[in-house]
C-alpha cells in the first residue's frame, strides 16, 4: 500500500489542477489554464476540448518532474466546477458547455419553480439560473433539435472521465447540482426530468464518489503517459472535493472556500433543505452524508478585477499594504461585489456590482478596501442566512487563494464574528480530495483512515474594532442591494 500513487484532477473555472499523491499528502502539483468565452451578456461558456488539452498539459508537467512516482499511479479521481451542461452525441460535444456562472436561464429557472412549487425541498434548493435544469429549458426553447439529438447529459468532470474511460457516470454531488435529483433518495427525480424535456435515458448512472467507474482506455493512457488499465474513481463536484481534502466528513464540519467563486459548506448526516433561504442542501460524495452550502458567485474574482482596473501595474500584496494603512479610520465606501450576479442569499443572476460613497478624494486604496470589505460582507450575509436554518459549524476552516491575504482573512473573521482556521497551501485541496476518493475506491479503506483533518492551521480571531464596523455596515449593505435591485 505504501507505494500506491493516485492522481487527483480538479477542473476549475480558470484552470485545471492536478496533484500526484499517496492519498494523504501532495507529492507534486501542476496546473494549466482554461479559457472562458462570453459571447453575449450573461453568457459564460467553455469548450470541453480545452479541458482535455489542459489535462494533458498538466499531466505532461507532472510526469516529467516526478517520473518515479508517476510509474506507480494506480487510480485517478476527478472533480470539476458544477452545474455545467455538456451534451454529447456519439461521444462528441454538440455545443460549448454552459457554465455555473451563466445567467441566461433566469426566466427558465423561475418557470421551473412556478411549475414545480413543491420540488425545491426535493431538489435541495429553488431552481437557479446557473443550474443545469434551467439551461436545458433554455436549450429546449432556443435549440430544441440539439436537446433531442443528445445521447447523454454530463457535468464537466464527468466529460473528462468519459474521455478517460469511455463510460458515462456521475456522482450525487454533481447530480444534485443539476437540479434533477431527489436529494434525500439520491435518485433522479422523474417529475423534474420530464419538466425539462429530457428523457431518463439521457442521464448517466449515479455512483458514490468513492466507487470505481472504469479504467483508462489505451488511447487515454497514451495521452496521459500512464499504463492502460489504471482505475478511475467516480469523483465529485468541486463543492465537496475541497472538504474531502480537509477531512470534513463529520456532522458540523465547516469550510469557507474563497476562489473565483465562494462557498460556505457544512457537512450533515441527513438531508436538511432550506429553500426559502436559498441554501443548497445536496447529497455528498460519500454514502450516508449530505451537506448544506451557501454559494456565492463572486469570491476573490472581484479583487482581481478591481486591482487590474485601478492599479494595473502594481502587485496585489503591495496594494493590500496600502489598504491596511487606512484601517484606522472607518471606510466611507460600500461595494456590492455582484459582477456576475448572486445566488445565496438573493438568487439574482441579473444583479451587477456597484460602489456607493465615491467623492473627489476617493483613491485606489479606498476602492480596493471597499472591494475586500464588500466580499467579506457578502460572506457575512450568507453565513447569517445559513446559521438561521439551525446549522452552526463547530469548526470553520478557510481555504482558497483569497486567504493568502492575512488582512482579508482578518476582515472575513470579523465580518462573520467568529474564528476561522486558515489552511496553508490549500489551493490543491480539491485535487487532493478526489485523490483520496480514488485511493479509497482502490483500497476500500475506511473514512477515518483516508480523510484526515489538517495538522496545521492558523486560527484567525475577529478584530473587535473591525467586527463592530462590519455589524454597522451589514444592514447598509443589504439596504443598498434592495435599493438598487429595481433599477439593475
Amino acid at each position: 500500500m505504501s507505494k500506491i500513487r493516485v492522481l487527483g484532477i480538479d477542473l476549475g473555472t480558470t484552470a485545471l489542477k492536478a496533484v500526484l499523491s499517496d492519498g494523504h499528502r501532495v507529492i507534486g502539483s501542476a496546473s494549466a489554464p482554461v479559457a472562458t468565452r462570453r459571447p453575449k451578456p450573461l453568457w459564460s461558456e467553455q469548450a470541453p476540448a480545452d479541458w482535455w488539452s489542459a489535462l494533458q498539459a498538466a499531466c505532461a508537467d507532472l510526469s516529467a518532474r516526478h517520473k518515479a512516482d508517476w510509474r506507480h499511479v494506480a487510480a485517478i479521481g476527478l472533480s470539476g466546477h458544477m452545474h455545467g451542461a455538456v451534451l454529447l452525441k456519439n461521444g462528441k460535444p454538440l455545443r460549448p458547455c454552459i457554465l455555473h456562472n451563466d445567467g441566461r436561464a433566469a426566466g427558465e429557472a423561475a418557470a421551473l419553480n412556478d411549475r414545480l412549487p413543491g420540488h425545491a425541498a426535493i431538489a435541495g434548493v429553488r431552481a437557479m439560473a446557473g443550474f443545469t435544469a434551467p439551461k436545458l429549458l433554455w436549450l429546449r426553447s432556443h435549440a430544441p433539435a440539439l436537446l433531442a439529438e443528445a445521447d447523454i447529459l454530463l457535468c464537466p468532470k464527468d466529460y473528462l472521465r468519459f474521455r478517460l474511460t469511455g463510460r458515462h457516470a456521475t456522482d450525487p454531488v454533481d447530480a444534485s447540482g443539476m437540479w434533477l435529483l431527489d436529494v434525500a433518495k439520491r435518485q433522479w427525480c422523474p417529475d423534474i426530468v420530464a419538466a425539462t424535456g429530457l428523457h431518463m435515458r439521457q442521464l448517466p448512472e449515479i455512483r458514490d464518489g468513492n466507487t470505481l467507474a472504469g479504467t483508462l482506455t489505451p488511447a487515454a493512457a497514451r495521452a496521459l503517459r500512464l499504463p492502460s488499465g489504471v482505475a478511475v474513481a467516480t469523483g465529485t463536484g468541486d463543492a465537496a472535493a475541497n472538504t474531502l481534502g480537509l477531512g470534513l466528513v463529520n456532522e458540523g464540519d465547516g469550510v469557507i472556500s474563497l476562489g473565483t467563486a465562494a462557498q460556505i459548506f457544512v457537512s450533515k448526516t441527513r438531508h436538511v433543505p432550506a429553500p426559502v433561504q436559498n441554501i443548497h442542501a445536496f447529497a455528498h460524495a460519500l454514502p450516508g452524508l449530505w451537506f448544506q452550502m451557501a454559494a456565492m458567485l463572486n469570491g476573490a474574482s472581484p479583487l482581481a478585477w478591481a486591482a487590474a482596473l485601478f492599479a494595473p501595474h502594481e502587485r496585489i500584496p503591495a496594494l493590500l499594504k496600502q489598504v491596511e494603512k487606512g484601517l484606522a479610520e472607518p471606510s466611507r465606501l460600500l461595494f456590492l461585489p455582484y459582477l456576475t450576479g448572486e445566488r445565496t442569499p438573493n438568487d439574482d443572476p441579473a444583479m451587477r456590482a456597484a460602489f456607493m460613497g465615491l467623492d473627489a478624494s476617493t483613491g485606489k486604496a479606498d476602492m480596493l478596501r471597499a472591494t475586500l470589505e464588500g466580499i467579506a460582507l457578502s460572506l457575512a450575509d450568507a453565513y447569517d442566512v445559513l446559521t438561521r436554518t439551525g446549522t452552526v459549524p463547530h469548526i470553520l476552516y478557510a481555504v482558497g487563494g483569497g486567504f493568502r491575504s492575512a488582512l482579508w482573512a482578518r476582515m472575513i473573521a470579523s465580518a462573520l464574528g467568529r474564528e476561522i482556521s486558515v489552511i496553508p497551501a490549500s489551493e490543491t485541496g480539491g485535487a487532493l480530495g478526489v485523490a483520496r476518493l480514488a485511493r479509497q475506491a482502490l483500497t476500500g479503506e475506511s473514512n477515518e483512515s483516508v480523510y484526515g483533518k489538517p495538522r496545521k492551521s492558523s486560527v484567525i480571531a475577529p478584530d473587535p474594532v473591525l467586527q463592530a464596523r462590519f455589524e454597522t455596515a451589514l444592514p447598509r449593505y443589504r439596504a443598498l442591494y434592495q435599493a438598487l435591485r429595481p433599477i439593475r
